[in-house]
């Protein structure tokens, strides 16, 4: 009995010298200083809250491949800016280029038939009145000549085919923009259809797609104002506003699947969304990237001045009662 009092007693003050070592330490460590931004807060009642994505004005452009090929040359890098039609990426045109000149060749070969089979269809049509040929005989000339005509653009045919299965192994760019993604290198296959290898957008003037919960979805209506934050900022320390004014675009009036998930630990992946479309101009004092993420603040509080509300189901004429 002795003992186990003596053990007991032991227990105790080894457990008061760790709590006492622990907190000793714990007020040894600095305090955490404040964060330099402020977190976007909501300043007002009614107003719809949004996680935005930032990209091009008139939308990302992921340039595909019409065919499947090795790349043989890449003409352009990330930040280069193009026109319509300059060429993006070459695949490899070896295979098209050794039939180009066999069907060269060919046409070629067919030019010189037709003409001597023309040729021998005049000389014995300048001759059919003086008996030396029969009406048959000619006849027969005439049809070779012909079928030697139908030979030569046939091959012709062939020959522009490839001339066009040449160009379409040269990616252009379908739109003066800037090169925002370059994912292949010389030597990678690119299989038509599959993920775009070079993303293009014209990022003079940038836009941002807001996803809305469809829970809210509702309160949604056209032209209404917002304001834009950098994430997890809403003002510099000292109280310098941060917002970026957002101007309305359009609604987009289908309700998708969420894919650009903010890490919430509330969120869920079958969340569905309806997607507003707005535009800024960019900020003289900040930098911002295509695919930034941005926390967007709608006011619903207020009507959209000449704008209509979007219908809600249900909604209807309404009839009086007699």
């Amino acid at each position: 009995m002795f003992k186990k009092r003596i053990l007991l007693f032991a227990l105790a003050l080894a457990g008061a010298i760790a709590a006492l070592q622990l907190t000793r330490g714990t007020a040894n460590e600095a305090p955490i200083k404040p964060p330099p931004y402020e977190p976007a807060t909501r300043d007002k009642d009614g107003l719809i809250a949004a996680a935005g994505l930032i990209e091009a004005a008139a939308e990302n452009t992921l340039l595909g491949s019409p065919t499947s090929g090795t790349v043989a040359k890449v003409h352009v890098k990330v930040w280069d800016k193009v026109k319509a039609g300059d060429p993006i990426l070459t695949l490899d045109e070896r295979d098209l280029r050794a039939q180009h000149a066999v069907q060269k060749a060919a046409v070629s070969a067919a030019e010189a038939t037709a003409e001597r089979a023309e040729d021998a269809a005049r000389r014995w049509t300048g001759i059919k009145d003086s008996g030396a040929v029969s009406a048959s005989e000619l006849l027969s000339y005439q049809m070779a000549a012909k079928e030697a005509k139908a030979k030569l653009a046939l091959a012709k045919a062939q020959l522009d085919q490839t001339a066009v299965l040449l160009d379409r192994l040269v990616l252009r760019s379908p739109i003066d923009a800037t090169v925002l993604q370059v994912g292949v290198r010389v030597g990678e296959f690119v299989a038509a259809g599959a993920k775009a290898p070079v993303v293009l957008g014209d990022i003079t003037r940038l836009q941002i797609r807001c996803d809305v919960d469809e829970q809210l979805a509702t309160r949604m209506r056209e032209g209404l104002p917002a304001k834009g934050y950098l994430k997890g900022e809403s003002s510099l320390a000292g109280g310098k506003d941060r917002s970026i004014a957002l101007k309305f675009v359009r609604i987009e009036p289908f309700v998708i699947p969420k894919t650009s998930l903010t890490g919430a630990s509330i969120e869920r992946v079958d969340t569905r969304v309806l997607q507003v479309i707005y535009q800024f101009d960019r900020p003289a004092d900040r930098v911002l990237f295509v695919g930034q993420q941005m926390d967007v603040n709608i006011d619903a509080s207020q009507k959209a001045p000449g704008k209509k509300e979007l219908p809600t189901r249900g909604a209807g004429p309404r009839r009086l009662r007699p």
